[in-house]
């Protein structure tokens, strides 16, 4: 049975499990959560802070926060006060803003990412957002960098001629793509690239 719920403090060592599962070595150990930032999340605005367990086990997570700034050019630090969430969340914001999501490799493909995305989905609804928002990846672009611009390869991707493994997920989660994000966060496969997508009730 897949259910979402809140994660907390004493959640800590499941989210770290999720982390060094999700982003294994060479990925920096450095940039996974700490409990420091967990707490943080869970203090600053629970809502946005999720975990999903199949049968009991922990096996995803997601963290959000609410700002009103989103369109304005940012990068992954900038907008998450890296990763604490508390100078730049703002209590009355009008975006739900995604920080973060993973899941453990042994769930991928069990519908844990889309429980996610329905969840935060259901926030925007409930606290009367005008939207859910977040920066994603594109890591299919590096092999194809040296033909297509990024908005060419977007473009690709959303007429179904290129497959993305993150930016393909995210339309079929029913969040648009505005706009081309330049330096969002370093990332080889993306050549540092990311993209805007929205959702909107």
């Amino acid at each position: 049975m897949i259910r979402v719920r809140p994660y907390t403090l004493s959640d800590y060592p499941c989210l770290l499990q999720v982390q060094q599962e999700a982003f294994p070595p060479p990925f920096p150990q450095e940039l996974w959560w700490s409990e420091e930032q967990i707490a943080a999340h869970t203090e600053t605005f629970p809502e946005g802070a999720l975990l999903v367990e199949i049968d009991g086990e922990v096996v995803g997570s997601s963290t959000s926060l609410l700002v009103s700034n989103a369109d304005k050019p940012h990068t992954w630090e900038e907008i998450s006060d890296n990763g604490f969430l508390r100078q730049t969340h703002d209590p009355y914001g009008d975006t739900l803003y995604g920080i973060d999501l993973c899941v453990r490799p042994i769930a991928r493909g069990k519908g844990v990412a889309k429980t996610i995305y329905d969840a935060q989905k259901q926030t925007v609804i409930k606290l009367e957002l005008k939207r859910y928002a977040a920066v994603c990846r594109i890591p299919g672009y590096s092999a194809v960098a040296r033909h297509y611009s990024p908005q060419q390869y977007v473009d690709l991707v959303k007429s179904g001629d290129y497959h993305d493994t993150v930016l393909s997920f995210m339309l079929k989660q029913g969040l648009n793509p505005t706009r081309i994000q330049p330096n969002y966060v370093e990332d080889a496969e993306s050549l540092n690239y990311g993209v805007f997508v929205e959702w909107k009730p």
